[in-house]
């Protein structure tokens, strides 16, 4: 397939009037700057490269807004927790399938091209394991392919219920896995990989499986046949932090990096309290950061120190965590606006060799996302896949002096309505603003709510 493109942004930069060959399974084959149309296929509107989503829990998308009210008088991540868990506790495979169907299209139709899926929900109700085991992680992989959007499904390791290894409580009861149970789990989803579909792995956090074994679990997922990503949720509250130190005799980020083997596919997800010891060292790792800018924002998890972590040359990605936000344009602008509030300066996130600041973090997290969910989408190259957005040119400013202006004004003026078409691996799965098959999920979602009575009290 040819598509010719009047402008786009190529990994390398901005290009005019590009010829893109795209194989049979989506993947770039040739890119020509300065082409003829000819007989190909013409996009209409500037394109851009799709955006991971480097940071998912699908099944939060069923309490989205819903937890805005105070529980009590010092509402904080971990009262929150709480009320995540009453939602979790109550989740059927059928639900789980309806939502994650609806956010996968709510993702697309945002422009966000895949998505890495961090999926602790293992076990029906009571605890006890699905016939087959991996039926949760099933419905995910289903609700991606139904809405064509590319998929990393991790698997996550969850053993206990703190530092001090006290045992799992309530909702749980559904995430705990034993070491051979997750790496059973994994190995037996491996064989359904396609160019749409990658398995990897996460461990929950430091504080839920035994953290001298995290390595032992990085190395198992390294030693697969097909590349591997691993994930873990790291640093997000100043009270895991503490019990870090008091239990471990170190800091989280500390304690990853002086005893895992992160490679270029490893994710820290938030990082978020770090000191500028670990900034420096985690910078200049393979590994890559998740932030999710919004989620951080709502659970007041504190501000990632981005402004140093870019000055080691740190890579990013972003995510949409929870679900209360499900926009790329909204994420970014979130980070920026972060950092501009914490160093009183504008344009934080930029560099000498690009200066404008929306087309500088939308290829930073574009590039980071790729490394971290495995897949070959980091920008618009040969070899990598045709995933891509074309913006609405109603929406676009008349006046933009340069092409790199058009990010600038997407990430710090625009929305999703920006987002016109989206091509996933050569395929058009969103068409105009809409999703052929948004109408239906959403139907299918309010169905399966009404019929759980699923609520946090």
């Amino acid at each position: 397939m040819d598509l010719f493109i009047p402008l786009v942004r190529l990994a390398d930069g901005w290009a005019s009037d590009v010829l893109l060959r795209v194989d049979t399974r989506g993947v770039i084959e040739s890119i020509t700057p300065h082409a003829r149309q000819g007989d190909a296929n013409v996009i209409t509107g500037p394109v851009i490269p799709g955006m991971p989503n480097t940071h998912s829990h699908a099944f939060q998308r069923l309490m989205a807004g819903l937890t805005e009210w105070r529980a009590q008088a010092h509402d904080s991540f971990w009262s929150w927790r709480e009320l995540m868990y009453r939602y979790a506790g109550q989740l059927d495979p059928d639900q789980l399938h309806a939502a994650a169907t609806l956010v996968y299209i709510e993702m697309l139709k945002a422009g966000y091209t895949s998505v890495c899926e961090f999926q602790y929900l293992h076990h029906d109700e009571d605890g006890s394991k699905y016939n087959p085991a991996s039926r949760m992680s099933e419905v995910l992989i289903s609700a991606a392919r139904d809405c064509g959007i590319a998929m990393t499904l991790l698997p996550a390791w969850y053993l206990h219920g703190g530092f001090d290894h006290r045992p799992v409580r309530g909702a749980q009861r559904r995430y705990r896995q034993s070491l051979d149970d997750i790496q059973q789990l994994i190995a037996d989803l491996k064989p359904r990989e396609n160019h749409l579909l990658r398995i990897g792995g996460a461990c929950h956090s430091l504080r839920a499986v035994p953290p001298r074994q995290v390595s032992e679990f990085s190395e198992f997922l390294e030693g697969l046949p097909t590349v591997s990503p691993f994930h873990i949720h790291i640093a997000e509250q100043q009270l895991e932090v503490q019990e870090a130190v008091q239990h471990l005799q170190q800091r989280p980020v500390e304690y990853l990096l002086d005893h895992v083997a992160l490679n270029a596919h490893s994710c820290l997800v938030h990082a978020t309290h770090i000191t500028d010891d670990e900034c420096e060292r985690l910078a200049r790792s393979p590994a890559t950061v998740s932030l999710c800018p919004s989620t951080e924002a709502n659970l007041g998890d504190g501000i990632f120190p981005l402004r140093d972590y870019l000055a080691y040359t740190g890579s990013l990605g972003i995510g949409t965590d929870s679900q209360v936000t499900i926009s790329p344009v909204e994420e970014l602008r979130w980070l920026e606006y972060g950092q501009r509030l914490s160093y009183q300066q504008r344009n934080v996130a930029t560099s000498e060799a690009q200066p404008h600041c929306g087309d500088f973090l939308w290829n930073h997290a574009v590039h980071g996302g790729a490394l971290a969910s495995g897949h070959s989408s980091g920008g618009l190259q040969p070899g990598n896949a045709a995933s891509f957005i074309v913006l609405d040119t109603d929406l676009i400013p008349a006046n933009c002096e340069h092409p790199a202006q058009l990010l600038d004004a997407l990430v710090f003026a625009g929305s999703n309505d920006w987002v016109r078409d989206v091509y996933v691996n050569g395929e058009c799965v969103v068409s105009g603003g809409h999703h052929s098959h948004e109408y239906e999920a959403r139907q299918n979602y309010h169905h399966a709510v009404a019929r759980g009575g699923i609520q946090a009290t």
